[in-house]
């Protein structure tokens, strides 16, 4: 039995990330679809070799073989996990990785430390997970385990020529890694370990600061049951600070992504904090520093370009971030760069690439932070970060500040944090910044794995044949180009749009984007979709002419929000604006070429310095028409999904991608989807009950009557209320009392962009809120699922397992469905486990290095029939409603135990999205 929900056009980002592929022809949509849909039902078929394989006999032939020839590729052994809080983020740098550098090239071998440091050859499958959680229970069975940490350095020294360590904070950024290495003689990318001590502490590396003459910020060490509040409230009076509610930051010493930082008042509270985070276990020292009122933080990434051993930083342009209050004033909140600003699409964060500074102040951070590079004797890259304020700040003012580094004549600049091994996400500030300056993600990562390899004169033979076999597939292929007079196909990706689920459209259409890119048949551009007045004008506007349509250049797209890469956008073409990036963007440029240019291996720079260009939406689809194209539709609610953007592409003779507008009108309203497929209930397919609320009657009438009236027809005790045309979870939240639905009407009242945690009478995390409040709300009978725990540690205390005890034998699933109208067929479906709370948060489904996705079910969870059942069932659904390209039906099973199905081989994203894209082509032809 199902009981189900639609979301047609969900958000294209498990995997993740993107994977390029290597040149090929496209194959008919039809035989796509075939080995795609065999591939669904573990039929085993012949695949298109995958490039990134666990290191082992392939790997060594390969070694072997191209010793003897004039060029072979080079293996790269990529390492993530580890055992700190920010092995989710680990994971999800790892995955761009992979899909950056791989190629026929170079074979990337992947490899996980869990957190109980056991390590492991894993297949590059395991990367597109959603967390680590998502696989460690099930490591013995899928992976090659090492018996020991010196067993996987002796592996690697057999098998791969260089390791490049993706693992952030813990055993990563600390020298552990890097000295296992070199005990076993492994060259590997990064900072050698002495130096990644000294610099990774915070503390430590505060007083290498000030010992090397940079003003640094004001701090106190606290250590692990050495805490003296007597200390500490004479350090407070020391640097003329209320110890009573002065207002200071504690943060770990030795922890990343903003993992454990908050803001204390006074030194009671600063304290209590201190003692918190030690007794979370996340460090057991801690620093408390000066909160900066009315500083920018910046960030600045360093890329290495001396030869050999002798280090040449070039700074690239650094990022300002300005961080954004809610707007709320009854919900207090600090304005720090947290976790959830740095890794959450949502408008509490902005970055501006170069800062808005004055140009004398980026000169100086650059200065300052290729110095610190220098002083400290980091390695290959890095990233800094700091603070410039504009004004004096009393606690920094005194006659022996006056002549250390980082005073200029329009403030103060200071260097805080040191990043030994930066986050490599898709959007991340390392991409973000090279791509202002000419470099793409491959092209900026490959820069890094060769000057690494330059570095270790073991490896300049392997390093020559490298470049020499890159050289010849790239001559290869521009002859193959010349000769056939290749015509590149044109496609755009559509993506942003006015709803409240734009910012995870952004995410979708930049993964889709960087997917296609890879393709040397395809011309792809991404495309933003905007309110014609910019996104301060209100959203959800009627009619075509009210929206533009904006083709990005390659670095406008790698932002946090729609918001941001419109305001990018506007910025691109203010004349001041520009001539400023541009002279700094030449200045580096020809920087980074100077160096560079001496070294056999650079390829030049492949982005181009691009202005992004305004249509109306009409005017785009006529220009789209012109250009002979197939449009990625990746606009999540709104005119993305409701059938307007399919209706306009179809009346111009525009190929798309996904459902035809009948079908979206229809599964864009979730009552209209339950009366589609109600006559399916004797197929096992059931629609859950649904009360339909007009905002406007919440907002005016009796919340007790209508609560007793929803009570009554829905036969529950407790609702589930969402936005009948959002998704995303965009204001979806469990309501168990009058007093709930109050508290939630009152957050449409005053158009709240959240509900703050445990607001209601039911523990949840931030519930993020639709701005402007729907027209309509869905209220639901909430469905009691089984708790599915992925345990820390099991019986022997190592590993983890999965705990289910199976009393509801309900769960909560997500499939995909792929396929041509009226042949869909169902993909393998994914468990959702909310780790807290009711209902699945914003973070879980869309924040880096959170949320868990159990796919394919867990056999002691879902038996092989009840598996199939539930395939057959979506399946029968997805024809039912004339779906076709893809579509992600969200659905509660009921389950028995069993042994579950597996996608074998596995579909990589590369594949998947050009398969949706030639289904669009066949439509159309």
């Amino acid at each position: 039995m199902l009981l189900l929900s639609l979301a047609q056009a969900p958000p294209l980002l498990l995997p993740a990330t993107t994977p390029r592929a290597p040149s090929r022809r496209r194959e008919p949509a039809s035989a796509s679809l075939r080995r795609l849909a065999s591939r669904a039902r573990g039929v085993s078929v012949a695949p298109r070799p995958v490039r990134a394989v666990v290191a082992g006999r392939e790997a060594e032939g390969m070694a072997a073989a191209g010793a003897e020839q004039e060029g072979r590729p080079l293996r790269v052994g990529l390492v993530c996990g580890g055992p700190s809080a920010e092995r989710g983020i680990s994971l999800n740098s790892a995955r761009s990785v992979l899909d950056h550098i791989q190629g026929e090239d170079l074979l990337v071998s992947c490899y996980y430390i869990d957190c109980g440091m056991n390590a492991y050859g894993i297949s590059p499958a395991q990367l597109y997970s959603n967390t680590p959680s998502d696989f460690d229970f099930k490591l013995e069975s899928l992976a090659q385990e090492f018996r020991s940490l010196s067993e996987f350095t002796e592996h690697l020294a057999a098998n791969v020529d260089i390791v490049f360590p993706v693992i952030h904070g813990k055993f990563g950024e600390d020298g552990s890694i890097q000295e296992l290495l070199e005990k076993t003689n492994v060259p590997f990318v990064g900072t050698p370990s002495n130096e990644c001590r000294r610099a990774f502490d915070k503390h430590s590396a505060s007083i290498e600061l000030n010992a090397q003459g940079f003003l640094t910020v004001p701090n106190f060490l606290v250590e692990k049951d050495k805490l003296a509040k007597s200390e500490l409230e004479q350090w407070f009076q020391s640097i003329n600070l209320n110890k009573e509610n002065g207002k200071v930051v504690v943060k770990p010493t030795r922890a990343g992504s903003s993992i454990g930082v908050v803001v204390a008042y006074g030194a009671n509270d600063a304290a209590e904090k201190a003692e918190g985070i030690i007794s979370e276990g996340i460090d057991d020292k801690v620093i408390v520093e000066v909160f900066l009122e009315g500083g920018c933080e910046f960030t600045a990434i360093v890329i290495d370009v001396g030869t050999a051993n002798t280090s040449e930083p070039v700074v690239l342009l650094p990022t300002e971030v300005e961080l954004q209050s809610s707007g709320n004033n009854d919900i207090q909140e600090d304005t720090i760069f947290n976790y959830r600003r740095k890794y959450l699409p949502t408008r509490q964060v902005t970055y501006h690439t170069p800062p808005r500074f004055p140009p004398e102040v980026i000169g100086c951070i650059r200065q300052g932070v290729s110095l610190l590079f220098r002083h400290l004797g980091l390695r290959d890259f890095a990233r800094i970060d700091g603070w410039f304020l504009p004004t004096p700040v009393s606690t920094l003012s005194s006659g022996e500040n006056g002549g250390r580094f980082g005073n200029t004549e329009y403030g103060t600049v200071l260097f805080t944090d040191i990043n030994l091994i930066s986050g490599m996400e898709q959007t991340s500030f390392l991409f973000q910044q090279a791509s202002k300056v000419g470099f793409s993600h491959s092209r900026i990562l490959r820069t890094i794995v060769q000057h690494a390899c330059s570095r270790f004169p073991s490896l300049v033979p392997c390093n020559n044949s490298w470049t020499a076999l890159s050289r010849k597939m790239q001559s290869a292929k521009q002859a193959e180009v010349i000769q056939n007079g290749t015509h590149k196909q044109k496609a755009f990706v559509i993506f942003g749009g006015d709803t409240s689920e734009r910012q995870v459209s952004l995410m979708s259409g930049t993964n889709v984007w960087l997917n296609l890119q890879g393709f040397e048949d395809l011309d792809v551009t991404p495309c933003l979709l905007t309110p014609a007045n910019g996104y301060s004008s209100s959203h959800n506007q009627d009619g075509e002419s009210s929206r533009d349509v904006w083709t990005l250049p390659y670095s406008l797209v790698l932002r946090h929000t729609t918001e941001e890469v419109h305001a990018a956008c506007l910025e691109a073409i203010e004349p001041e604006r520009v001539e400023i990036t541009s002279r700094l963007r030449d200045q580096v440029m020809k920087e980074l070429e100077q160096a560079l240019s001496k070294q056999d291996w650079f390829a030049g720079f492949d982005i181009a310095d691009e202005q992004p260009t305004k249509y109306s939406l009409q005017q785009w689809i006529d220009h789209v028409k012109e250009a002979k194209a197939v449009v990625f539709v990746a606009v999540h609610g709104g005119i993305g999904e409701d059938g307007t953007i399919q209706l306009m592409l179809e009346s111009a003779g525009v190929p798309y991608t996904g459902p035809g507008p009948i079908a979206s009108r229809t599964c864009m309203d979730k009552v209209a989807t339950s009366l589609a497929v109600d006559h399916l209930a004797g197929y096992g397919i059931h629609t859950i009950p649904k009360g339909v609320r007009e905002t406007d009657e919440l907002l005016s009438s009796s919340l007790v009557d209508i609560w007793n009236d929803l009570k009554s027809k829905l036969q529950t005790e407790t609702v589930c209320v969402k936005p009948a045309r959002d998704g995303c979870s965009t204001g979806v939240a469990r309501l168990c009392c009058p007093e709930d639905l109050e508290v939630y009407v009152t957050a449409l009242r005053r158009k709240l962009q959240r509900l703050p945690a445990n607001c209601l009478s039911r523990a949840h995390g931030v519930i993020e809120m639709p701005v402007p409040p729907p027209e309509s709300l869905i209220f639901e009978p909430f469905i009691e699922t089984d708790e599915i725990i992925i345990s820390n540690k099991s019986r022997d205390d190592s590993a983890r397992h999965l705990v289910w005890k199976g009393e509801k034998e309900w769960l909560e699933v997500t499939v995909g469905v792929v396929g041509k109208c009226g042949e869909m067929h169902s993909l393998n479906p994914s468990i959702t486990v909310k780790e807290s709370g009711d209902i699945l948060s914003l973070e879980e489904k869309f924040q880096g290095g959170t949320g868990i996705n159990l796919t394919p079910p867990p056999a002691t969870i879902m038996s092989e029939d009840a598996l199939r059942k539930c395939k057959s069932c979506i399946e029968m659904m997805a024809n039912t409603l004339g779906l076709e390209g893809f579509s992600r039906i969200d659905a509660f099973v009921n389950v028995r135990n069993g042994e579950a199905l597996t996608e074998d081989p596995p579909i990589y994203p590369h594949k998947f999205f050009r398969t949706l894209l030639d289904l669009a082509f066949a439509r159309a032809n």
